[in-house]
């Protein structure tokens, strides 16, 4: 699977996917998945020399989102030093957000990355661990606190275990 066009064809919806997991907005996942195949297309030798594309790919994509979260949290504070903060809507009440999506995006960006990996990547704690560049115990850690996050958004569900 070198080529390009190959690995678009065999990854592309399965990336999507997992960064919508991640993202839980979609066209923010189908996004970060189109530009980390425009990197790959970008670069001299396509995927020559990447033992594994579609992991590379995943990395590119979770990089493309942790920046523009970064940089929407910079926008952010700024915008609301120069305005008062404003209401929002009333927000449904805890027992009617029971949907996974609405679980994973009320869990802490940490927890959902090592969540998403693991479950919608099915990568081991030692592939989170080398992805994100942490050590192996901080991937079980932000696994074991995930789960439990997302257990208490999820009365009634039994969270599985690696």
């Amino acid at each position: 699977m070198g080529d390009v066009g190959e690995v678009y064809h065999a990854c592309y919806r399965r990336l999507v996917v997992q960064l919508y997991a991640f993202t839980t907005d979609l066209p923010e996942a189908h996004d970060a998945v189109q530009e980390a195949f425009a990197r790959a297309v970008a670069r001299p030798r396509g995927f020559a020399g990447i033992d594994n594309p579609e992991a590379w790919l995943r990395a590119v994509a979770l990089n493309v989102v942790r920046r523009r979260w970064r940089r929407r949290g910079i926008l952010d504070r700024f915008l609301l030093r120069e305005r008062p903060l404003q209401e929002h809507a009333d927000q449904p009440d805890a027992d009617t957000r029971t949907d996974v999506t609405d679980a994973l995006d009320a869990i802490p960006r940490s927890y959902r990355e090592v969540i998403v990996l693991h479950y919608y990547a099915d990568l081991s704690v030692e592939e989170i661990a080398a992805a994100l560049n942490v050590p192996t115990g901080t991937v079980k850690s932000r696994l074991s606190r995930g789960r439990a996050a997302l257990a208490v958004r999820l009365p009634g569900y039994e969270v599985a275990r690696a």
